[in-house]
């Protein structure tokens, strides 16, 4: 949890007087506010039900305070500076310093009230995406309250009623705020700390950006070329990996607040859908996958057994998805000799970036000079050299004798002896061509297509 020198206290003038109800014109609770990226490690609660937390990937959980059996947060609305990836930093609003915001974790059946205080240049508001609670605390500006102006605090209260995976975000200006980053996870977790339990559990969100090369602050107008597509506001090789034991039980959730689905992908287990933002999938209705697909809105949690060691990747099937600001524009070159051509091409066009004369990956390799605050479209590197990879990629890193509750990188696993793919020689292999099949007498019919349907 976070001591006190990471707390600022919100001064008396920033609450607005007819805001709040006069339950919340006492002393409101201190604003946790947090500005590193790293993964926070979680802290068994101090008070309150009891409850196993979840990590938030390359995130935090929000601190709450007890006062008469009501659970109290203090949310802020503001302008933040997000890493990216070490290299890069935008200009995005969120919560309590961070995009996505922090983490709040309750209990099914707590009473929970959220002070929400503005600091951005426009009125916003909060809807707890999923939730059971009444009319007027769904959090829509002008539908269920008054738009909460710059500089107010407003007050939430309900009840969670209802254990399971959901989301926070703006239903103001949505369109802006959201593709600036407001939103964050919330998890409500069950009255029984042993149903559904696992040995780990993480959450992320899934977002997207276009943010242009050497520039600060998200274009919000994008509809879907977008050209950062992250993990809590992260892309590889800034993402965190996520770590188990040896024959852990683990589980993922994962909301999705960008403007297209993402199927998510894990290398070397199987895994079910236990749960949705709607609730838990009855066991009799679940089915081993290796990809889940996660629609615009909703939310997915997948859970398996750790049971393969190994460095296993984690990532948006996309393959757009898996890269980093990339034009859209870049003309393809592939086969192409290009020697002496670029050279005289920049000299007219300085921005100029044509694909690699073999593909992309010889431009990952070639370190080119980079726009200032702009990420390589493909970058990292493993044991084995570099890995082509951006965007919503990460790994499940799985290792025997890790101990609970260690969340540290372990580092690059060390395969067993004659385990790893390798070069052979092949040079003295003889080439056999399969004869090209008869089709004398064959004919090819071509249909003509009527419409555009399918397109």
């Amino acid at each position: 949890m976070l001591n006190r020198r990471d707390f600022f206290r919100l001064g008396a003038a920033a609450v607005a007087v007819g805001t709040v109800s006069k339950v919340a014109m006492a002393a409101l609770p201190e604003i946790a506010s947090m500005g590193s990226a790293e993964t926070q490690v979680p802290h068994v609660p101090g008070n309150g039900r009891p409850f196993h937390p979840v990590v938030t990937l390359n995130g935090w959980s929000l601190p709450w305070r007890m006062r008469g059996g009501v659970k109290e947060f203090h949310l802020v609305a503001e302008p933040v500076i997000r890493e990216i990836a070490p290299g890069m930093t935008a200009n995005l609003w969120g919560y309590n310093g961070q995009s996505p915001g922090p983490t709040i974790e309750v209990v099914e059946g707590d009473r929970v009230r959220i002070y929400v205080t503005n600091r951005l240049p426009e009125a916003t508001s909060v809807h707890w995406h999923g939730q059971r609670l009444p009319n007027g605390m769904d959090g829509v500006s002008g539908l269920t309250q008054p738009a909460i102006r710059p500089g107010k605090t407003f007050v939430y209260e309900f009840e969670a009623k209802r254990a399971g995976t959901f989301m926070y975000h703006p239903h103001a200006d949505e369109m802006v705020q959201m593709a600036m980053g407001m939103m964050g996870f919330w998890v409500t977790h069950p009255k029984n700390p042993d149903f559904m339990r696992v040995d780990r559990d993480y959450v992320f969100l899934i977002n997207a950006y276009d943010i242009d090369p050497g520039s600060y602050t998200p274009k919000v107008a994008t509809m879907l070329e977008h050209n950062l597509w992250t993990f809590n506001s992260r892309v590889f090789p800034g993402i965190a990996p996520m770590v188990a034991g040896l024959n852990e039980r683990v589980r993922i959730r994962v909301g999705n607040l960008s403007m297209t689905n993402h199927p998510i992908h894990l290398h070397g287990h199987e895994f079910t859908v236990t749960g949705t933002d709607g609730g838990w999938v009855p066991p009799a209705a679940r089915w081993p996958e290796v990809t889940t697909d996660i629609a615009v809105g909703q939310m997915r949690a997948i859970e398996f057994v750790a049971d393969a060691p190994g460095d296993w990747a984690f990532h948006c099937h996309k393959s757009h998805h898996t890269m980093n600001a990339m034009g859209h524009q870049v003309p393809t070159m592939i086969g192409v000799e290009q020697k002496g051509l670029v050279d005289k091409i920049t000299q007219l066009l300085p921005d100029y970036m044509p694909m690699g004369e073999t593909g992309m990956a010889e431009m990952g390799e070639m370190a080119m000079p980079l726009p200032e605050n702009t990420l390589p479209m493909m970058n990292g590197k493993g044991q084995f050299g570099d890995m082509h990879m951006g965007g919503m990629f990460t790994t499940m890193k799985v290792r025997a004798g890790l101990k609970t509750g260690d969340y540290s990188d372990p580092g690059d696993y060390l395969n067993p002896p004659e385990t790893v793919a390798h070069e052979v020689d092949a040079s003295g292999v003889p080439v056999s061509r399969v004869p090209a099949a008869n089709v004398e007498g064959h004919h090819l019919h071509i249909k003509k297509p009527d419409g555009h349907e399918g397109h």
